[in-house]
């Protein structure tokens, strides 16, 4: 169990959560890009976030978990690692976490969650972060449910940023 949260559901019997490494940057820009798209995001196209992933997902501060259901790449989780001195280990930002939406509240968004969060303490982390926009409230009580709590709960179209110490 991670500490302070839920333990993530153990999701569809054959869901598989891997790190993600360059070779897998086409899949995870497409996922990207899909997620912006779902949401009204401006976004590059898919082609330009695979390449950019492409360099990314060779760095040591970036990782992208990928989880696979039935030879399909159904969602992601993008983080990010920072140093901080407030703490010997490093600060975590949840950039993204994505499941297509076919396949929302099976587990999928709890298992990578899980992982990431069992990862970041395997790193010896001091935090992991996630920004939520204000008006998105199942999304905030997903985190609210995993130990994470808001900064600055604020009004309006706010992006709200919640913190879990670790």
């Amino acid at each position: 169990m991670s500490e302070g949260g839920e333990r993530a559901a153990p999701g569809p019997a054959d869901l598989e959560l891997r790190r993600a490494g360059p070779s897998d940057a086409g899949t995870v820009g497409l996922l990207l890009f899909d997620f912006n798209t779902e949401f009204v995001t401006p976004t590059p196209a898919a082609a330009v976030l695979a390449a950019r992933f492409e360099r990314l997902l060779g760095r040591d501060d970036v990782v992208v978990l990928l989880a696979r259901e039935a030879g399909e790449d159904i969602g992601f989780a993008y983080l990010t690692y920072r140093p901080t001195p407030y703490g010997d280990g490093p600060l975590v930002q949840l950039e993204e976490l994505y499941v297509r939406p076919a396949l929302r509240d099976e587990g999928v968004g709890a298992a990578l969650l899980g992982r990431a969060l069992d990862d970041a303490v395997a790193a010896g982390a001091v935090e992991l972060d996630i920004n939520v926009d204000a008006v998105d409230i199942d999304t905030r009580r997903f985190y609210e449910r995993w130990g994470f709590s808001c900064v600055d709960p604020g009004t309006g179209d706010l992006m709200l940023c919640y913190v879990r110490e670790l």
